[in-house]
C-alpha cells in the first residue's frame, strides 16, 4: 500500500489527507490535458524506482514529451505518475519508528532549498529551525494516522509539502532513509537499534525525547562528484547526483551549516595577491534578485567585491550596492565572466538558473561548469547561498567555529 502510488493515494484519501493533484497516465495526449488542468509545472516520475531516477519536472507541452518518453523507457511495465508541482514550497520529512502501528520515537527535519531538489541531495536540519509550530502539529498529526493505517512495525520515512501551514504528503517509504544516522546521531537516540527491537518482537520502550527541545543543531550538507563527471552540469534537481554526505553538530545552526559546506567541499573566500576577495552574481528570475538583494549588502559590508552579469549588476546598481559588470562568456566583449574565472580572479560564485531561453542557458551552464573545473565554490540554489552568507557574517563577527567533540554535546 505504500509502494503502489495507486494504493497509497487511496489510502490519503480515505484519511482525508492531502497530497498534490497526480493521475497515472500512459499516453502523452491525457498526459497534456492534466498538464493544462492543474497548470504548469508537473512533476513527472516512473513507479518503482530508487532515488529518483528518470524523474523530472516539465515546464511546458515540449519538455512533457521529451520527459514522458525518458521515464516510459525506465519502466515500460508500469504508467507513468504525473503530478502537480508545488513551486515555492518547504519539504519536511518525518523519520521514525513504530511498532504495531505506534510511533516509539520521530525526527522532523527540513530542507534548506524549497521542494524540488531530491532529498539525497538536498542540505537537512535537525531540529527544524523554521517551521511554524502548527505545521509541526500537523506533520505528527499525519504521521500517526498513516502508522495506525498502515500498521508499521520498523523504521519509515515521510515526506510532505508545507506551504503557509497547508501541509501535504508526497509519498511514505517504509524503510529506513539515509537520513537515518544522521537524525540517530544528532538526536543521541539510536533509531536502528529502535527498529531492529521493535522488528523482533523484543521489549523496546517509547522515547520521551522530543527533537525539538535539543539544545544543538545538527546540518546535513550532501557531496557532489561533479569534478569528476566531465561535461554534467551541477545543479541539484529531482533525479539524484550526490555521491556522499557529511553531518555537522553546532550549538547554534549558522555554525553547524557553515561546518557542513566546508566538510563537502566550499571554502571560504580569502583575499589574495593584494586584492580583496570577489564573488560572482547571476541572480537569476527576478524574485530571486530581491530575495538576494539582503544578502548582496552583508557581502559588501563584510568587504568582498561584488561582479555580476549584466541583469544582476544592474539590478544591484538600482538598489545602492555596488558590483562590476561582466558579459556572459558567449558574449565577444570585455571585461568577460569566462576570462575572470579562467585567470581565478573569482572566489565564490552564485549562479541561479534562470528560465528555459536557450541562450541564456547556455551561458549560464558554462559559468556552473567552470566554477566546479576551476574548483571555485559554487551556489546554485538562493536559500542555501543566503544561509551560507549569513554563517559568513557570523564568523566576521568574531563567532569562531565551535570545535567539539559529539559526545560533549
Amino acid at each position: 500500500m505504500a509502494e503502489d502510488r495507486h494504493k497509497f493515494s487511496r489510502l490519503l484519501d480515505k484519511l482525508n489527507i492531502e497530497q498534490p493533484e497526480w493521475k497515472e497516465l500512459t499516453d502523452l495526449a491525457s498526459a497534456r490535458k492534466f498538464a493544462s488542468e492543474v497548470g504548469y509545472p508537473v512533476l513527472i516520475r516512473p513507479s518503482y524506482v530508487l532515488s529518483g531516477a528518470a524523474m523530472n519536472v516539465a515546464w511546458d507541452d515540449q519538455s512533457l514529451e521529451k520527459f514522458l518518453s525518458l521515464a516510459s523507457d525506465v519502466s515500460a511495465e508500469h504508467p507513468v505518475v504525473i503530478s502537480k508541482f508545488v513551486e515555492n514550497s518547504k519539504e519536511i520529512e518525518i523519520d521514525a519508528v513504530a511498532r504495531k502501528g505506534e510511533i516509539l520515537f520521530n525526527a522532523i527535519t527540513e530542507h534548506i532549498e524549497n521542494a524540488g531538489v531530491h532529498s539525497g541531495d538536498a542540505t537537512v536540519v535537525l531540529p527544524a529551525q523554521r517551521l511554524y509550530v502548527e505545521t509541526v502539529r500537523k506533520i505528527r498529526r499525519i504521521s500517526e494516522q498513516i502508522v495506525k493505517a498502515l500498521d508499521i512495525t520498523g523504521p519509515f520515512n515521510i515526506q510532505f509539502l508545507a506551504q503557509r501551514g497547508r501541509v501535504r504528503v508526497i509519498e511514505c517509504n517504509l524503510r529506513a532513509s539515509r537520513s537515518f544516522p544522521f537524525c540517530s546521531k544528532v538526536s543521541r537516540v539510536n533509531m536502528i537499534e529502535m527498529a531492529v527491537k521493535a522488528m523482533l518482537d523484543e521489549p523496546v520502550e517509547k522515547t520521551a525525547v522530543s527533537t525539538l527541545d535539543l539544545q544543538w543543531v545538527g546540518v546535513k550538507a550532501a557531496q557532489f562528484s561533479f569534478s569528476r563527471l566531465h561535461g554534467a552540469d551541477p545543479v541539484s534537481g529531482v533525479e539524484m547526483a550526490s555521491t556522499g554526505e557529511v553531518g555537522c553538530i553546532g550549538t547554534d545552526f549558522s555554525d553547524a551549516l557553515l561546518k557542513a559546506l566546508l566538510s563537502v567541499g566550499y571554502k571560504i573566500p580569502k583575499a589574495k595577491a593584494g586584492r580583496v576577495p570577489r564573488v560572482l552574481l547571476s541572480t537569476g528570475p527576478i524574485e530571486t534578485k530581491v530575495d538576494f538583494l539582503d544578502s548582496a549588502q552583508k557581502l559588501v559590508s563584510m568587504g568582498y567585491e561584488l561582479f555580476g552579469s549584466k541583469g544582476t549588476a544592474k539590478f544591484l546598481a538600482a538598489n545602492n550596492v555596488s558590483a562590476k559588470t561582466l558579459h556572459w562568456p558567449l558574449e565577444d566583449k570585455q571585461p568577460n565572466i569566462a576570462d575572470f574565472i579562467k585567470r581565478r580572479e573569482i572566489d565564490m560564485i552564485i549562479n541561479i538558473p534562470k528560465n528555459n531561453r536557450e541562450l541564456e542557458l547556455k551561458n549560464d551552464y558554462i559559468i556552473r561548469r567552470m566554477a566546479v573545473d576551476f574548483d571555485i565554490p559554487l551556489f546554485t540554489n538562493i536559500k542555501v547561498a543566503k544561509e551560507f552568507i549569513d554563517a559568513l557574517e557570523t564568523l566576521h563577527n568574531g563567532a569562531g567555529v565551535e570545535i567539539k567533540a559529539w559526545e560533549e554535546y
